[in-house]
Parts: structure tokens; sequence; C-alpha cells
């Protein structure tokens, strides 16, 4: 019996990522940790827009930031409960994503990309400029933390790392079964050929829709979970920079990869930590990182322990082929 399967693997990181706040007892590294799964939770939104359906948009960030935004005006402004407040921003999200996909999506390839670059710096702009309602460049200040959900309250490091650790399992699973559903077929169809799915009778249009709008509900629900776990949101959330990021993070992870985003997430965010007194030669350091890992490892660390593994496979099953053979002849 092996022991070494990719359920036993990941039992044992659901194992270690719920004991982690007993191992490390530091709060610095919960607030790490937690801001890495909020990250992952957007990034696993691009990565289906663009690893399963082919679509890169660059108006991830701007999504994020009215998740933010959405909740945040909804609980300072509006007095509305958290939960439902988070609700709403997912909605909120959702519908503009909508608005904007039907428009958006009548372009292809770099055209999509410039299009969705430029509907996110003009969302960088309202909220930077609609000062009556987004506060301008002062921010937005006293978000509330999560609501108490009967005697469990979210006041500490550890249950808002428990909080935002059990959304992202849930993104994971979400995600899991999309890929492996019809659905996340037709996206993948879309993606390899979308003329051929066409001819075929795959609604392309309707499904990117759909690709699109799920993609901005992960952006918004990651948003809402990053304005109720720093407490202050400015304009910067939705620039071009935390574009940057959110893309580097698929990128290195392993983009059209289940556990890509989770992993370039995590590398890089700890990475940067380590890394914050070169701050000033962030891009010096990153930019060339980028680089080679997509000339050398197209799909990323993900994508390329996979291509690892499946070579293994077709190694062992050469070699047992090749066994059965010589026994066959000497018989």
């Amino acid at each position: 019996m092996k022991i070494l399967t990719k359920r036993n693997g990941l039992i044992a990181l659901t194992i270690f990522a719920f004991s982690f706040p007993y191992i490390a007892q530091n709060d610095y590294y919960l607030h790490m940790l937690t801001l890495s799964f909020i990250w992952a939770i957007a990034v696993y939104g691009i990565n289906l827009l663009s690893g399963y359906t082919g679509y890169l948009s660059l108006a991830h960030a701007g999504f994020f930031a009215i998740g933010a935004y959405s909740l945040g005006l909804l609980t300072v402004k509006a007095g509305m409960n958290f939960w439902m407040a988070l609700a709403g921003a997912c909605v909120i999200t959702c519908v503009i994503g909508l608005l904007i996909g039907l428009i958006a999506l009548r372009t292809k390839e770099h055209f999509f990309a410039i299009y969705t670059l430029c509907v996110g710096y003009i969302i960088y702009l309202v909220i930077d400029k609609w000062e009556g309602l987004t506060e301008g460049v002062r921010g937005l200040i006293g978000i509330p933390a999560p609501g108490s959900i009967g005697p469990i309250t979210f006041d500490t490091a550890a249950s808002q790392y428990y909080l935002v650790l059990l959304f992202l399992i849930a993104v994971i699973v979400i995600m899991y079964r999309i890929i492996h559903s019809l659905t996340g077929r037709t996206f993948i169809a879309i993606r390899n050929s979308e003329d051929l799915a066409r001819t075929i009778g795959i609604s392309t249009m309707k499904n990117k829709l759909t690709a699109f709008v799920l993609s901005t509900f992960f952006a918004g629900l990651a948003g809402a979970l990053y304005a109720s776990f720093i407490r202050f949101i400015g304009p910067d959330i939705g620039s071009t920079a935390i574009m940057f990021d959110l893309l580097m993070y698929l990128l290195v992870g392993g983009i059209g990869t289940l556990s890509g985003p989770l992993v370039g997430t995590l590398l890089l965010v700890i990475l940067s930590q380590n890394l914050q007194f070169l701050q000033e030669y962030r891009m010096l350091i990153f930019g060339p990182l980028l680089t080679l890992i997509i000339i050398f490892y197209p799909r990323g660390i993900a994508g390329a322990a996979f291509e690892w593994q499946r070579k293994r496979k077709d190694k062992k099953l050469s070699m047992v082929r090749a066994d059965m053979h010589i026994k066959a002849e000497e018989g």
C-alpha cells in the first residue's frame, strides 16, 4: 500500500493548516498566512477565466476593489450586518462583472486583455476620485471585523485565520467541482479552440460569460474578506500593481492547475515578507524570476510537478511493458 498518495497528501496538508495556529503561536505568521489565503481566493478567480477558459482579464484587481469597497460602504455607511454585507458585496461585484462581461467578451485575445486593463484602471479612478462615496485618497476606515455566529467570535488572529481558511477550502472545492464537471470541460474546450467549440454546438458566449462572472465572484469575495481583515482600504487595492501581483502568483504557481494559485501565492507572499529589506528592488528580483519560469515552466511550479510525475509514470509503464515483452519472448 502506498503511503504517499494524493489523498493522503491532501489530508496531511489540511491537518497541518488547521493545527498551524497551535504550532506557530505567533500572530505575525497567522496574519501573513491569512492574507495569503485571501489573495489565493482572488487568484483562483483569475485561474478559472484565464487558465481554463483562455481569456486573460486584467481588471481582476478592480473587481477585488469593488468587493472590498462594497463591504466597507455597506457596513460603515449603511450600517448593515457583516454577513449580509458580505453577501451583498459578492452580488454587487457579480452584477458589475456581468455588465462589463457582456461588452468585454465581444473582443478576443489581446484586445480583451487591453479592454479589461482599461476597465480596471477606470474602476481605480472612480474609487480614487469619487470622494463623496469612497472617501478618495483618505480611504475608508472603521470597517468592522466579521460578525459573530452564535457563540463563535472572530476578534482574534487565530479565529480570523480559521474563517478565511474555511472560505479558501470552500473555494478550492467549488473550483474542483467546476473543473471536473461538464461546464469545466466546456471551458477547456473554449480555451483549446473556440471556433471548434462553436461548431460542435457549444454556446461560447454564454459559457465565457459564466466563467467571467464566477471569476468576479471570487474576486469580490476575496476583496470583502480583505476589507474585514485589514479594517482599512484605499484606492491602491485596485491599482495595476495589485493586478501584476495577482497575475504573478498565478503564473509562478501554475496557470490552468488546481493547486497553482495556492502554491504561487504562498511562495511569493512568504518570500516577499522575508525579503522586505530588498523592497526597492522587488521588480528587479521578481521580474527575471517570472520570465525564467514562463520560459522553462509555462504551467508554473505545479504544472512542472505534474509533468514530472507524468513522466515518471510513463517511464515505469514502459519498463513494465518491456519486462512483459521479454518474459513473453522467453516463454
